[in-house]
Order: structure tokens, then C-alpha cells, then sequence
């Protein structure tokens, strides 16, 4: 479930600030109070993970003087001013500040409450993209992302290693829906320019006279906006969909890239989707703009070639929706392992989180399998699916591998536990932990 927003309320006023803490902490508000904004100073640091609520009027340090310190600290905190009446034009300069908004008293409780939602909505959207931003530019998380133990996810972790450390251009190619996107974040993140910018834009959503403009304008956009050529540079330049480049704009940005020379002052990486057409990227574009970017090239495993991968990755997305949803997760029979594994994913790591997203749905409610949305997705398909034939001992111990991690995650490393629920002696399940590159430490929490 989502964790409840804090809100900070600070008030040299011990009434005040109770009824304001018990009347959101009703809300389902997490609240601490404060008796002075000196106190408050010591706790609330630029990650504070919620908003802070203070009087204007307090002995020692001020409103105002504290909503200064806060946003020099950081300016994207919401902070809602109270004040007494008569002291508006005071809130109207807090709010020039940067103060989220102000109440005036006697304040009706109900507009207190309408404001922090306003505020925390505001506050989690902040958060949640500096998050976003840091997995962005730190190669470590975003390898993390890369799961899976199959050797094409090991090859896949050890060419973005390789590639990041050189700076030539880079081709990723595969079928749609394998994580092309986020192969290109990593090759920049773990990179020599990973401080640097990374500039994204897909090729196919622009019209052709709009794409040279967005691309190669000569000077900043109607909006403001650099080229992305000149975004991007010193960093890293994307371009998704590359195949949907005109003969005119991939001629343009060969001439970009040879003006550029060596080492290039802007990387592009381009992201082909033509895989699964039947066409290739090579046949797509000029030859000598291919064979400018494929001298260094990434191919990304289709989800079919990920073996066990499979159960893993539904495994972890199942887990993350059932958290979303505040449900738990859906159990995966051997059966439904097998078609799991066997099934031909034309849609890859986007239909699987399709996938697990509805299974869990379906599990609140009681209903459904996972045989009968794979068959929903391909309805010519048999009831067992099978794309590439695999002895019975690979599902099985597929099957066993996926049963004991979801096992020790749920119980959190209790070795105990997992005996126990599973009826395996101690020295069996370490075998078989051992079998299958499972360590308990990976599951204390």
C-alpha cells in the first residue's frame, strides 16, 4: 500500500497544533507537531517525505522567517501558512515566498483537510520524480532493472558494461515491448557522461518537417526549447523509432555525425522496432548511417529466449501490483508455470506486465486463471502453449525455483518458515537453494 504523506504542524500554541494533528491523523494523515519552527528545523531536511503546516505569528523564529529557511532548503516543499486576521497581506507575501497557500482563522477544519491533499498530492508527484530522476542517472539501479539470471540477460548486463565505458554511437535492436528504453538509460548511466544530459525523442510521434525542426533547429524553439542536438550535448542523444526517419533527416544526421568527429561531442543511440516485422533496421536505414551507429550495437533478448527469467520477472510484478492494489499475491500453480514458460510473449516484458497486472486483479477477486489470460491475449492459442520444446526437468525445477523464492520473500528469510510451509528438511532446502543461486540474505529486510 501506499505510505501515508506526513504533514509537519508547527505552532507555539499546544491547542492548535493537537486539534490540527487530530483532526488530520482522522484523515489518515501521519502527523508530528512542533512547539517552534527551531524545533521543526532540526527534522524536516530537503527529502522530508511530506508538507509542513505552520502559524505566521510564533515567538523566536517566525512564520516567515522559517518558510525562508524551508525553501532555501527546498523550494518544492509545500508549506501552508496560518494566520490571524489582519494579518493577510503578511500570508499574500508568504505566498511570494513560495508558501503552498494560507488559511485564515477560525479556519473550517474541512478546508485544512482539502488543502493537505492538495498539497501531499503535489508533494508524492515531487518525490516520486526525484526518484525517478536518481534510478535515471545511476547505473547501479538501472542494472538492477535488468532482471534476470538467463545468460542473454547475463550477455545483455555485460554489453551495456562495455558499451558504456566506450563513446561511439550504439544501435539497440530487438521486438517491441523488451525494454529497449531502459537498455538506453543504463548504457548512458554507467557511462562517462552520466552526469551529462540525456535527451529522448521518438522519431515516429513527429510529423517529418516538425522532427528535422525538434532535431537540427538552427535556434531555440517556439517554446523556448533547444534542438536536441544541442540538448544533448556533451551527453546523450535518443532517438526511438529511428527507423521512421525520412531519407532527408537520415541524411542530415549523418552529416551531423561525421561534422562531429571523434571522440563525438553528442552520443546517439538509436532504438530500432523492426524485429518483429520482419524487416531489419539495416534495410530500414541508408547503409552508411547503419554502419555509423552498428559498429557498436545492442540486441535485446526477446522474452521467449529468458527461460526461467519468465517466472521471476511475473513473480516480482505480481508482487508489486498486489501492493498497489492492497491485495495479496496471486499463487502460481506448476501448471500454470509451464504455460508461463512455454508461452510465445510476441508482446514481451509489456504484455507480461499486462499480464501480471490482471492476474492479480482477477485474484481479488477470486476468479479467472493465468491460462485464460494468455489465451484472452492469442485466442488461437491451445490451452498448453509451446514455442520451444524443453525437457519436463527444465519446468520442473523452474517451477521449484520460483516456489522457493516466493517462499523466503514472503516470510523474509525465516529458514524456519519456509521448512516448515514447503515440509523440507534444513539440508534439503539448502541443496536446493544452493541448486538454484538463492542466498537468505538476499531476503532480510
Amino acid at each position: 500500500m501506499t505510505q501515508a504523506m506526513k504533514i509537519a504542524i508547527v505552532d507555539d500554541e499546544q491547542d492548535m497544533r493537537q486539534s490540527i494533528s487530530q483532526w488530520l491523523a482522522l484523515s489518515g494523515y501521519d502527523t508530528e507537531t512542533f512547539a517552534s519552527a527551531e524545533d521543526a528545523l532540526k527534522v524536516l531536511g530537503p527529502e522530508y517525505p511530506g508538507i509542513v503546516i505552520s502559524d505566521i505569528k510564533m515567538p523566536g523564529m517566525d512564520g516567515m522567517q522559517f518558510l525562508k529557511k524551508l525553501m532555501g532548503n527546498d523550494s518544492a516543499l509545500p508549506v501552508i501558512m496560518i494566520t490571524g486576521h489582519g494579518d493577510v497581506p503578511m500570508a499574500v507575501e508568504a505566498m511570494r515566498v513560495g508558501a503552498f497557500d494560507f488559511l485564515e482563522k477560525p479556519f473550517n477544519p474541512d478546508r485544512i483537510s482539502e488543502l493537505a491533499k492538495k498539497a501531499s498530492a503535489l508533494r508524492r508527484l515531487v518525490m516520486d520524480n526525484r526518484i525517478l530522476r536518481r534510478e535515471l542517472s545511476d547505473g547501479g539501479q538501472l542494472m538492477k532493472k535488468l532482471i534476470g539470471g538467463s545468460p542473454v540477460m547475463e550477455r545483455l548486463r555485460e554489453d551495456i558494461l562495455d558499451l558504456g565505458q566506450a563513446d561511439g554511437h550504439v544501435l539497440i535492436d530487438g521486438e517491441t515491448g523488451t525494454g529497449k528504453t531502459l537498455v538506453a538509460h543504463a548504457l548512458h548511466a554507467v557511462g562517462s557522461r552520466a552526469g551529462k544530459k540525456f535527451v529522448l525523442v521518438s522519431c515516429s510521434a513527429l510529423e517529418d518537417e516538425t522532427l528535422i525542426k525538434r532535431l537540427f533547429g538552427s535556434m531555440q524553439l517556439e517554446d523556448g526549447q533547444l534542438p536536441a542536438i544541442e540538448e544533448a550535448r556533451g551527453g546523450t542523444l535518443v532517438l526511438e523509432d529511428i527507423e521512421a526517419l525520412s531519407e532527408a533527416t537520415q541524411a542530415r544526421l549523418l552529416s551531423v555525425i561525421n561534422e562531429q568527429g571523434t571522440p563525438a561531442e553528442t552520443r546517439i543511440v538509436g532504438i530500432c522496432n523492426l524485429q518483429e516485422a520482419g524487416r531489419t533496421c539495416e534495410n530500414a536505414l541508408r547503409s552508411d548511417l547503419f554502419y555509423r551507429l552498428a559498429a557498436l550495437r545492442i540486441i535485446v533478448p526477446p522474452l521467449r529466449q529468458r527461460g526461467e527469467d519468465i517466472l521471476t520477472l511475473f513473480t516480482r510484478l505480481g508482487d508489486q501490483f498486489a501492493d498497489d492494489y492492497g491485495c495479496d499475491s496471486p499463487k502460481v500453480s506448476a501448471q500454470e508455470a509451464a504455460q508461463l514458460l512455454q508461452a510465445p510473449w510476441p508482446g514481451n516484458v509489456r504484455q507480461l506486465i499486462n499480464v501480471a497486472e490482471r492476474a492479480v486483479l482477477q485474484s481479488r477477486r477470486g476468479s479467472g486463471s493465468i491460462a485464460s489470460l494468455l489465451m484472452s491475449d492469442h485466442e488461437e492459442m491451445e490451452p498448453v502453449m509451446t514455442t520451444e520444446g524443453k525437457p519436463l526437468k527444465e519446468y520442473v525445477e523452474a517451477f521449484e525455483r520460483m516456489l522457493i523464492d516466493n517462499t523466503m520473500r514472503r516470510h523474509k528469510g525465516s529458514i524456519a518458515s519456509v521448512m516448515d510451509e514447503l515440509c523440507l528438511p534444513r539440508r534439503t532446502l539448502n541443496e536446493k537453494m544452493a541448486k538454484y543461486g538463492l542466498q537468505r540474505s538476499d531476503y532480510l529486510k
